[in-house]
């Protein structure tokens, strides 16, 4: 990643530079000292792919520069503020700046922050590559491949993302997760949703039927049922234990601050994280998994994903 600093006080610049190289984050394209030198065609002569900026400048303030450059840079923004203004965030929200750096800088939260963006920005690479990919075979608009429903197939790269980063990629009940992402998604084109979460036997029941065709005999559905409810109940509790011991490791770990309260209820992942820590048999474990709350937070994750890279 190549990054652009523009902030009025060179401390700033200094330090913003100082964490990205001392961390491998990335490279340093340039910086500036306030918005008024900084344009679309500078940022593309330099190949920026992230332009951390300061909100309040003398000449031109953050919020007027990104609203110059929004139409003819494509990377991501990063805002750098000391202001609580609530206006003033909304202002940098409607642009489409996602994630703010409070001032005074904290290297922790800098990490943590540019993680997550260069991590957005793989995902956005990936989906494009999987167009053009497409594209070169003849699949794309009007097109629908392999019987799914329009664009389903798209929901599966955010999905494998997500999967990875809770450390679950390549377990058994991956693919049990995947189908349940795809059959969300038709219900949501069917506008089904409207009408509330199914619940999570209707969906193990669906991707029972999705594996075995609707033709096959009702007993060894319910067998495949079974089966597939063990498979994602085992793959969740892989991805708590993952988080857990994320946080144990380091407790502003990027991903275990993102995702932790996300898709478990947090008691659960102190308890879990007390258990690792005194060594405690996972069969004996107290831990009571919330399998709903996870499926809807992994399809709204993937959902969000989508939307906004696509």
């Amino acid at each position: 990643m190549r990054f652009f600093i523009t902030d009025d006080d060179p401390a700033v610049r200094s330090m913003l530079a100082q964490i990205i190289e001392e961390e491998d984050l990335g490279d340093i394209a340039g910086e500036a000292v306030d918005g008024v030198y900084v344009d679309g065609r500078l940022l593309a002569a330099k190949e920026v792919d992230i332009l951390l900026i300061d909100l309040l400048m003398p000449l031109r303030d953050g919020i007027e520069t990104v609203r110059l450059i929004a139409e003819t840079f494509s990377g991501k923004i990063i805002m750098i503020s000391q202001v609580e203004s609530k206006d003033m965030v909304g202002s940098a929200y409607s642009l489409g700046i996602e994630y703010y750096i409070t001032k005074p800088i904290n290297r922790l939260e800098v990490i943590g922050v540019i993680q997550k963006v260069s991590e957005r920005m793989k995902l956005q690479n990936s989906i494009q590559e999987i167009q053009r990919s497409l594209a070169g075979l003849g699949i794309g608009q009007g097109t629908v491949p392999s019987g799914h429903p329009p664009a389903a197939k798209n929901i599966l790269t955010p999905g494998n993302f997500l999967l990875s980063e809770l450390g679950m990629i390549g377990e058994a009940g991956c693919k049990d997760l995947l189908d349940m992402l795809e059959e969300l998604y038709a219900l949501e084109k069917e506008n089904a949703l409207e009408l509330g979460f199914p619940s999570l036997q209707h969906l193990f029941d669906r991707i029972a039927i999705r594996k075995l065709r609707e033709s096959t005999a009702q007993e060894i559905l319910k067998k495949e049922t079974k089966a597939a409810e063990q498979r994602v109940r085992r793959v969740i509790i892989q991805a708590l234990n993952h988080l857990a011991s994320l946080g144990l490791t380091d407790y502003s770990n990027a991903k275990f601050e993102n995702y932790a309260s996300k898709f478990f209820d947090f008691t659960e992942v102190r308890k879990k994280m007390i258990e690792i820590e005194n060594g405690i048999d996972p069969k004996q474990s107290s831990v009571r998994l919330n399998i709903k709350k996870f499926i809807q937070v992994l399809y709204l994750e993937a959902r969000q994903l989508m939307s906004k890279q696509l």
